[in-house]
């Protein structure tokens, strides 16, 4: 026997290719293997960004001792729960179901045939807090298995039994996504507001970015200052504090306080796709001059430390550098006085909060920005030698996967960032995004989950990838007219329809695949997390489909949104602030969604600046000739000039030419 994974597209696995542990990728062979030997399977699931992962490898993935256990008594998996998201859905929920709580590292024993029966999280070397070491906890787990097999039978048919009953349709809701309902949603999650520190909950706290969008569009339909307040306040906290790089740009995955002072340091890239179109949307909706900041540097984040080679982002940075956490970002006040000297060291100390006490590990600090400087130029200079110094210490890795869905969502953000602010940077950057995900990942008609260094991995793409990637080609497509963009959205809509919609239960979708892996349980989740879920994805991809494609489409995928946001309409209103994602799909529902249609000889005329600028999120604008897209299908020029028609539903009002008209056009959109 031997490991396994240097040969993985995964960075993740391959980080455990030196380890004595035999691991195996998941495949049929490990399992035909456990049932040879009549042992169980351990299952570790992890990513290659996470800093407990890194410690649970070096106490014992890379220890010569707890190997040889592992290794004589189980046959050992391997997964990237980044490349294999349905593997790691299942066994999540069965060790939530088991313990309460779930994280990874996740440490799952199965039987062979893949049913959970002992699950849980992080291990120790050795007992502590509670908690039994790994290898004691090894030894107890084989001795059941071996001694009590009918008790292992009785527990994974248990947690079997639970996983299928929580894997059945959502229902309806009662109450249909209306105004009404979606007033009340915000009212709820507005409610919850850590008004104090900005958006909610307590310490870890994570960015609440599909809520921000969704309490966003519902400012732009009504006007709601409490929404707006609450948005502004969240962005102004999130973005002066720690989890925030203040020398970069990018956002840390989630702080470990509920102040967003001390970040947990990994840099995912879902997260800053996800933050860049919250701050580029809220600059757009106020002008405001910190979320134009912000989103000008995650954008430049993105594309210069996560872009890779091929044209693609990268999935993260490590929480670590080497061995120690958040090395890299950490400062002294005497590291600052050594790089910029002892004036502009005591000036950055007191605007970046470093003091000798530190707010992190050994006296260290966290740059926060929790003022504006009273010296812009000053502090530009000041970040500069900072970010300079900074680059030459020791860098966290970069885990170079590129996922499709998380690809997918920065190309919808560097698309809608780079119009709302002028950056046409940005959009090619998203183009040539778009075009390695279509050119590489789709393979005969069939997404592919992930690739890296241009080779493409066996794991089939999941609903997400499939609704995220439609979604940005639909926003590029509205950037230039361009056919192509539009076809290839429409091809992955059909095909996600066919493979992934339920049809026993209209509006609800499986996050695999029909012809998928079969597993213990298919995997759905329609409540939104850390990222927008797949079936709140699809249907915000078939909604804005519904507005850019020909009327015969259209109707079928307006239909298909409708449905899936009467489901999605129970968690809004039972669980609002887990269906973020739900509340923006149905505030575009309900302004139409806002359809601009420009006809004009040429790109850039005042009316498509203007147009771009000022509509709400959700809505479409498409500019281009006459006939060269459905949304400008019979509407022609007036009298040579360009000419704007606004539309719900491709029923427009009266065409105007100049940007005082189209105001008043967009204005007699607006609140409902």
């Amino acid at each position: 026997m031997s490991n396994r994974l240097a040969d993985a597209t995964s960075p993740y696995l391959r980080q455990h290719a030196d380890n004595p542990v035999h691991w195996w990728p998941w495949c049929d062979e490990a399992f035909a293997e456990a049932r040879r030997r009549g042992v169980p399977v351990l299952l570790s699931v992890g990513y290659a960004t996470c800093h407990w992962c890194h410690v649970m490898a070096r106490e014992s993935f890379s220890d010569a001792a707890t190997a040889e256990v592992m290794n004589e008594l189980f046959v050992c998996i391997k997964v990237d729960r980044e490349e294999r998201p349905d593997v790691d859905a299942v066994y999540m929920n069965a060790t939530v179901a088991m313990t309460g709580q779930g994280g990874w590292p996740m440490t799952c024993f199965l039987t062979p045939d893949g049913r959970p029966f002992h699950c849980g999280t992080y291990y120790p070397p050795t007992p502590r807090g509670g908690m039994p070491g790994f290898t004691q906890l090894l030894r107890a787990i084989s001795d059941t298995w071996a001694q009590r097999p009918g008790d292992v039978d009785r527990a994974a048919d248990a947690i079997t039994a639970e996983l299928q009953r929580t894997s059945a349709a959502l229902p309806a809701g009662e109450r249909a996504p209306d105004a009404d309902l979606l007033a009340e949603a915000v009212a709820a999650i507005l409610a919850g507001e850590d008004t104090a520190h900005g958006g909610f909950g307590g310490a870890p706290k994570f960015p609440p970015t599909s809520l921000l969008e969704g309490l966003l569009r519902h400012v732009e339909r009504t006007g709601d200052p409490a929404a707006l307040a609450t948005v502004l306040r969240a962005a102004e906290t999130m973005a002066g504090g720690g989890m925030h790089d203040q020398l970069a740009g990018g956002f840390a995955r989630y702080t470990v306080d509920a102040t967003w002072t001390v970040p947990h340091f990994e840099k995912m890239a879902y997260d800053n796709a996800l933050l860049l179109r919250v701050y580029a949307h809220l600059a757009r909706a106020t002008g405001d001059r910190l979320a134009t900041r912000v989103a000008v540097q995650t954008a430049e984040f993105l594309i210069d430390r996560l872009g890779t080679a091929e044209g693609g982002f990268a999935s993260g940075l490590d929480a670590d550098t080497g061995q120690v956490e958040g090395e890299t970002y950490v400062w002294t006040p005497a590291q600052l006085t050594e790089v910029l000297g002892s004036d502009d060291g005591a000036w950055a100390a007191d605007l970046l909060t470093v003091t000798d006490a530190g707010t992190f590990e050994a006296g260290a600090s966290v740059l926060q920005l929790r003022t504006e400087p009273d010296d812009a130029h000053r502090w530009e200079r000041v970040r500069a030698a900072l970010l300079t110094a900074r680059d030459e210490r020791v860098q966290p890795d970069r885990d170079d996967k590129v996922v499709t869905a998380w690809n997918g969502m920065a190309i919808v953000a560097l698309t809608e960032a780079g119009l709302a602010l002028g950056r046409t940077d940005w959009i090619d950057a998203a183009r040539r995004c778009a075009d390695l995900l279509l050119d590489r990942h789709l393979i005969d008609g069939r997404l592919r989950r992930s690739s890296l260094g241009g080779r493409v991995g066996d794991a089939d793409a999941v609903l997400e990838d499939y609704a995220q990637l439609a979604s940005g080609l639909l926003a590029l497509h509205q950037v230039d007219a361009d056919p192509d963009r539009l076809a290839a959205a429409r091809d992955l809509l059909d095909t996600a329809i066919a493979a992934f919609h339920d049809d026993t239960a209209p509006g609800t979708w499986f996050d695999t695949a029909h012809d998928a892996e079969a597993l213990v349980q298919r995997p759905r989740d329609p409540v939104d997390g850390a990222t927008p879920s797949g079936a709140s994805s699809i249907a915000d991809a078939l909604l804005t489909a519904s507005a850019l494609t020909d009327p015969e489409d259209s109707g079928r995928y307006r239909d298909l949104a409708e449905q899936a946001l009467a489901r999605g309409a129970l968690l809004l209103e039972k669980a609002s602030r887990s269906a973020g994602n739900w509340l923006a799909v149905a505030e575009a529902a309900l302004h139409g969604p806002l359809q601009v249609a420009i006809a004009a000889d040429g790109p850039g005329t005042d009316l498509e600046r203007f147009a771009r600028g000022a509509v709400p999120g959700g809505a479409v604008v498409v500019a281009g000739a006459p006939d060269a897209a459905p949304l400008l299908a019979d509407r022609p020029l007036t009298a040579g000039a360009a000419t704007a028609y606004v539309c719900r539903g491709f029923v427009c009002t009266m065409p105007v030419t100049t940007v005082g008209e189209l105001t008043a056009r967009l204005q007699g959109q607006g609140k409902d």
